[in-house]
């Protein structure tokens, strides 16, 4: 199984960004990870809320392959703790997917369209951080679940 992690627009703090490639990096001994940036919006500020979701849904949808499990980073998904959330993780893998997709939206969440394809939808808190930050927060749970799922001693250090 391979994991993907979709965003909308790049990280523009670079510390962030240096954080989130130890992660990546991290990740890569345990599974094929993929982190693909879907590029902002021209002249989104033209665009009202609804245009803008359409939009960035229209490129989530073409970013996707017609066997991708997809699951939504979405304020009203399911929470798990760090062990549960390894657990789905396994789960995922024995069913014989070929790729779960992770996905942040953009500033207003996401099109119709996009809820109506996803499988799943995923909450990492009930408070709202910042989409840069939810991509290091992301991988870190990612990594910390396999870490988990060999037994090794990372999630209770």
């Amino acid at each position: 199984m391979t994991i993907k992690l979709l965003a909308i627009g790049k990280t523009d703090q670079k510390e962030l960004q240096a954080l989130i490639e130890v992660y990546k990096k991290r990740l890569s001994f345990y599974i094929t990870f993929n982190f693909e940036i879907i590029t902002d919006l021209k002249n989104s500020k033209n665009l009202s809320e609804e245009q803008q979701k359409q939009k960035e849904g229209d490129l989530i949808l073409k970013a996707l392959s017609a066997t991708d499990v997809l699951i939504l980073l979405d304020e009203n998904g399911k929470q798990f703790d760090s062990v549960s959330f390894a657990n789905y993780l396994q789960k995922h893998m024995n069913s014989g997917i070929k790729q779960l997709v992770f996905v942040i939206g953009g500033p207003y969440g996401f099109s119709e369209e996009v809820y109506k394809q996803a499988q799943g939808k995923l909450s990492l808190s009930k408070m709202t951080f910042s989409h840069q930050m939810i991509r290091l927060f992301m991988i870190e749970q990612l990594y910390r679940g396999f870490t988990i799922l060999k037994n090794e001693p990372y999630h209770h250090r």
